[in-house]
């Protein structure tokens, strides 16, 4: 039986014989093929693909798995190949260079990693040539960026549970990068890009070469790639989308904060305004409230949206708004100053070399060393709400101070979005270098053929994030409060004073001096280094022992070890003094900072350290049930796997499954069920504690928003996650009565127990609010000033996760249509999801279904359709990427003004909740000028289509990256060569 791999609508399906199947079969061989048929005397190659450990020939394994070739890859044409896996509809939920851009503390901006199944990117098992990598952030997952992309010849997507065979992580499955492990030759590659608006500016150059000495003994290959994205800068204030884009709206859910006078409590708005600052300032309550400033600081009413009222009370209530107005004067709004796409650069080296000891048995050693730099803008200036300015501050213009005089007033309510200080800028800068020593090959013993494969890995990645832009909230404080003295304007505070306080007007639009920011702005902004390590060694054996009355019993075992280590240190006015962090010239004492920490408006990085192992052994088996020409083959698969971790002990891991080939032309069934387990991560057990500042978080208590520090920190005594996986469907493989024709279609099913995770800020008030009191002590709220208020959160085994859909695939392929050179093949990819419920483990917490949440990651269907003709001169694709209409949470009930029933927590009231799905069209062709070169463009999002509004409780960016595409029409072109 011949090895063939095909182009099937821009997707090669490699299809060994001597391998696991993939989620549909492969079609018949084309000229476009990743790995040409062979000549029948030749002898046949093997291939390993990832859905099993057994690599005997003829097995097949029953977990599904999807290969994407060369030409897969190719004909996408992104400058980051997770681009294109991230495509598929089972992956739901990756993160990319658009995701994490409006966070300053979590290290994931630019981090390209996958989520199978919307399970999230940390119960995704990425590997390389089937070997563990270093986690690009403390939570475990991979930067798929930092991997050798031009020398990756196949990707394998698992789409089940894998954790028998490959061990923790891969509870929603695994996707495995596989390398051209002896390349020959030189191949080039050199790409550029632009959107249609002008930005996100990309270029890329990319090279490899492979060569073989000593008789083939001994061979060399090396690869090397630069690629640079401009990314897309943020907006501006109010609804100032960047580059002209123009679909920004400020899409805002209204809470009414009354939940049972019959209309519902949250209202879907547009053109949100937050009246709790102005750009150039806002007085916020009191009598003077709706008194606004220009950029010259000249006072003038303020327009509340909603035909608002300012009730000049205490509270700073608006009469016919409720934590927002709609319309009116939106110039303050922050919500889309926020970057779309981080701005990154990437450089990544690879080489191998291995030497064949003798026939079929070689060792290697492979390095990795790699960077990514990244770059992005939270939000602009630095809005804030509820300070008290005094009426007699000499930045306070005359005609406030005499209202004030008028009033019987000494000071007022203050809020102001701060647009004279500099956009805040994040720079994370993630470096990995990666070492693995192996040997694989073949020998005989007992009587029968074995092969073996062991290999040590050593990894480390250093990411340093540096903040430019940040303020120090305490010298701010300070300074914003003046007095006059001996003729001078200077800080109220005689200590600020002393130790170099510089006043500053945060009245109007004045820019500031140099001065006056170098003192509210250190140049030394907030900065964290972190260093994690992973150390793993494996061994593993496969055979086949014996021969059993349906073939050979095919056996593979193996054992491993892996160590996980990190320690992380942030800079003292973030993290605080400690016995390892002290002052310093870049950071020096000020008594007017506090000394534990937390000084910074965001990026408040704090030390910390922690480390586990893991020991494992496995063993899988796949045992011949019958082979007949009357009734099929079939085969059954079984797995298990022992480990043991240092923080949380011993589990076990198994699975059970089958193929049957029946006597049905080319249809066979499949099956399996699995029980899998995540093991805490190390961010999730020894967090460094991580504060984040949240605006606008609702205050039920006192109906009104609030800024919080949100406080994250890890929990030493987690125990490991449990799932039980469980997959069924069939295959239709080339029937005689339609040979270009396959299709497959696969159930899922899968239950997470003790689920790790914690709940929002918002969701800790909300719950507390409810009668959940056991979380009431984990905030305060009622800080003056509303600087001291906080939120402490902490990951717990409390939740569960149920989710089951189906994938369903379809592939035709014809070759020479209509008598015309070249091949035609259509190829369509679908998943549907029928349940994802989750439930956080709390008392009167309800299972909430997110299946269809498109402010989520998991739509209801999800579809990749591409549709490829090819011949010797050029190649056309088009590709269409669709998910349905869905609704912003399942958990809203939907009602109109006086039919509402009473609104609660777990089922809160709305007016509307819907979110309409995407359609994208993709268009890429390639034209050979010689058999050398070849030139090739994409057009990424043809149509232009704009984000639909994913709403938000406050202005935050009103979209959603997982789903949507937020940089519009992107034109590539460029050029290959292949010697």
């Amino acid at each position: 039986m011949l090895l063939a791999g095909a182009t099937i609508a821009g997707f090669a399906l490699v299809a060994p014989a001597y391998a696991q199947d993939t989620s549909a079969p492969a079609p018949a061989p084309s000229i476009a093929s990743t790995a040409q048929p062979q000549d029948e005397a030749a002898p046949p190659q093997q291939i390993i693909v990832t859905g099993s450990r057994i690599t005997a020939s003829g097995f097949t394994a029953p977990t599904p798995t999807q290969v994407l070739g060369t030409a897969d890859i190719a004909k996408q044409a992104q400058p980051n190949i997770f681009n294109t896996i991230a495509e598929l509809p089972s992956l739901q939920g990756s993160t990319g260079v658009t995701t994490g851009t409006n966070s300053t503390s979590s290290g994931t901006q630019g981090l390209s990693s996958f989520s199978l199944r919307g399970l999230g990117t940390i119960r995704t098992l990425t590997l390389l040539d089937g070997q563990r990598i270093v986690g690009a952030n403390v939570t475990g997952v991979p930067d798929i960026s930092l991997m050798p992309q031009l020398l990756i010849k196949r990707v394998d997507v698992v789409t089940g549970g894998a954790s028998a065979s490959w061990g923790s992580d891969a509870v929603g499955g695994v996707v495995n990068f596989v390398t051209d492990k002896h390349f020959e030759g030189f191949k080039a590659n050199v790409q550029s890009g632009v959107t249609t608006y002008g930005d996100d500016g990309q270029y890329l150059a990319q090279v490899a070469a492979g060569k073989s000495f000593l008789d083939d003994r001994l061979h060399v290959e090396v690869s090397g790639e630069y690629d640079h994205e401009n990314g897309v800068p943020a907006g501006g204030f109010g609804e100032e989308a960047p580059g002209g884009r123009d679909w920004y709206t400020t899409a805002t859910l209204f809470n009414r904060g009354v939940t049972n006078d019959g209309s519902p409590q949250y209202l879907y708005r547009e053109h949100a305004q937050a009246y709790q600052y102005g750009k150039y300032g806002l007085i916020t309550a009191g009598p003077l409230q709706g008194t606004a400033f220009d950029y010259n600081g000249n006072p003038f009413a303020y327009q509340y949206g909603s035909n608002g009222v300012p009730a000049k009370n205490a509270a700073g209530t608006v009469t016919g708004c409720y934590n927002f107005c709609q319309g009116g004067d939106l110039s303050g709004n922050v919500g889309i100053g926020t970057s779309l796409q981080s701005r990154l650069q990437r450089l990544n080296g690879y080489g191998r070399i291995g030497f064949d000891i003798a026939p079929q048995n070689e060792i290697y050693a492979t390095v990795n060393v790699a960077r990514v730099r990244t770059s992005n803008q939270p939000n602009p200036g630095m809005a804030r709400s509820g300070i008290t300015l005094q009426c007699a501050n000499p930045y306070v213009p005359t005609a406030i101070q005499d209202a004030c005089a008028a009033d019987g007033i000494t000071q007022f309510q203050y809020g102001v979005s701060n647009a004279i200080l500099p956009n805040i800028k994040v720079s994370p800068e993630r470096t990995q270098y990666r070492f693995v020593g192996g040997a694989d090959g073949k020998f005989t013993a007992l009587g029968s053929d074995w092969s073996y494969d062991a290999y040590y890995e050593h990894g480390e990645n250093v990411t340093d994030i540096r903040v430019q832009n940040m303020t120090l909230v305490p010298r701010y404080n300070a300074a914003i409060q003046a007095i006059n003295l001996n003729g001078q304007i200077v800080c109220a505070d005689p200590v600020a004073r002393a130790n170099g306080c510089v006043p500053i007007n945060i009245i109007g639009g004045a820019p500031l001096t140099a001065e006056q920011l170098a003192y509210i702005q250190p140049g030394n902004g907030p900065f964290q280094h972190t260093r994690q390590t992973q150390d793993a060694a494996s061994i593993s054996l496969n055979g086949q022992p014996v021969s059993l009355w349906a073939g050979p019993l095919s056996v593979a075992l193996g054992a491993e070890y892996r160590r996980e280590h990190y320690k992380v240190s942030g800079d003292v006015y973030g993290n605080g003094v400690t016995d390892d962090n002290a002052y310093d010239a870049d950071y020096p004492a000020d008594p007017l900072l506090n000394s534990a920490g937390g000084n910074w408006y965001a990026g408040n990085y704090h030390d910390g350290r922690g480390s586990y192992d893991v020991k494992e052994a496995f063993l899988e088996l796949n045992v011949p049930l019958f082979d007949s020409h009357t009734i099929g083959k079939a085969n059954l698969n079984m797995a298990g796997r022992w480990t043991d971790y240092s923080t949380s002990g011993t589990v076990y891991t198994w699975k059970i499954g089958g193929t049957w080939d029946t006597p049905l032309d080319g249809v066979r069934l499949r099956a399996v069920t699995s029980r899998d387990v995540r093991a805490p991560n190390l961010s999730e057990l020894f967090a460094a504690p991580i504060s984040v500042n949240v605006p606008n978080v609702f205050d039920p208590f006192n109906n009104r928003s609030v800024n919080v520090s949100q406080n994250t920190v890890g929990n030493p005594n987690l125990k490991p996650e449990i799932a039980r996986n469980t997959e069924a469907g069939f295959t239709l493989s080339r029937p005689h009565w339609l040979p270009g024709f396959s299709f497959s279609f696969d159930y899922y099913r899968i239950k997470i127990k003790g689920a790790i995770s914690s709940l929002s800020a918002q969701d800790q008030i909300n719950y507390c609010h409810a009668g959940v009191t056991q979380l009431c002590g984990s905030f305060f709220l009622d800080s003056p000033d509303n600087t001291g208020n906080f939120v402490n959160v902490q990951p717990f085994n409390l939740a569960s996760i149920f989710t089951d859909g189906f994938d369903i695939e379809a592939s035709y392929r014809w070759e020479r249509p209509l008598g015309l050179d070249g091949n035609l093949a259509i190829r369509g990819l679908a998943t549907n999801v029928r349940n994802y419920i989750t439930n956080n483990g709390l008392p009167g917490a309800i299972p909430i279904q997110q299946a269809g949440v498109n402010s989520g990651a998991t739509p209801k269907w999800k579809l990749l359709g591409v549709e490829s003709y090819d011949t010797d001169k050029f190649s056309i694709t088009l590709t269409q990427r669709w998910f349905s209409d869905g609704v912003f949470g399942n958990q809203y009930i939907v009602c109109g003004a006086g039919n509402c029933p009473v609104s609660t927590n777990n089922n809160p009231t709305i007016d509307y909740n819907k979110m309409k799905g995407a359609f994208y069209f993709d268009v890429g062709g390639s034209y050979n000028v010689t058999k050398l070169w070849q030139v090739y463009f994409k057009v990424d999002n043809l149509f232009n289509r704009d984000p639909t509004p994913s709403p938000q409780t406050n202005t935050g960016v009103d979209i959603n990256p997982q789903l949507y595409d937020v940089l519009g029409r992107m034109f590539r072109v460029g050029v290959r060569y292949n010697f």
